[in-house]
């Protein structure tokens, strides 16, 4: 990559080549050839342009490909955290087993020592989720705005306030918001605007 092109941004080569070019402009207007060094700055700011626009291709491909990349290792990272933490799991109720079966409170390596310890406190344990009544259940669902206002509006007002309390996240629908604005509805907050994106060739 050029000089020109690694010292200066996009924007100031383009202010650069259209001074260029009014100069040129100039100097042909008057009926004469530019200068020979105007041409060959002129040249040098057309090749720092091209360098800089490919620099920048280049660097959103990097970009674009190291997030998919960070996205689909949270994906096999959180596959391989639960395969591990149900091999703990597994590997310490194997340990707690051995040590009960032989009334043992401990047993020693040369680094570690494992001990069976009562919990400070009962804790719950499924034997058939299945057969779990729903009232003893969290429910996390997806609720399009539309049915949630229905269902508010039909319980009574305590029942409603201790509904709209377990709300934990409300964000946009934009495809019906998208859907409402294109049937001519107002909808306060939001407008639709057709909008740019680049795209890399």
């Amino acid at each position: 990559m050029s000089t020109i092109a690694a010292t200066n941004s996009l924007f100031e080569i383009d202010v650069e080549l259209d001074s260029l070019l009014d100069e040129i402009e100039e100097q042909t207007a008057q009926g004469g050839e530019p200068s020979g060094e105007l041409v060959a700055r002129f040249q040098q700011f057309c090749s720092a342009h091209d360098d800089k626009v490919d620099r920048i291709g280049r660097f959103l491909r990097r970009m674009e490909a190291r997030e998919q990349f960070c996205r689909s290792e949270v994906a096999r990272l959180g596959d391989r955290a639960r395969a591990a933490a149900g091999k703990v799991e597994r590997t310490k109720n194997m340990v707690l087993y051995y040590l009960m079966s032989r009334d043992l409170k401990s047993i020693e390596g040369r680094e570690f020592t494992l001990r069976a310890q009562k919990n400070s406190q009962d804790s719950v344990r499924i034997n058939d989720e299945t057969a779990l009544p729903v009232a003893f259940r969290k429910i996390n669902a997806r609720v399009g705005g539309l049915l949630w206002e229905t269902v508010l509006a039909n319980l009574p007002d305590e029942l409603g306030k201790m509904l709209e309390s377990t709300v934990e996240e409300s964000r946009p629908d934009t495809d019906s918001i998208k859907a409402a604005i294109l049937h001519e509805e107002q909808v306060p907050g939001a407008e639709l605007r057709r909008g740019w994106h680049l795209r890399i060739k």
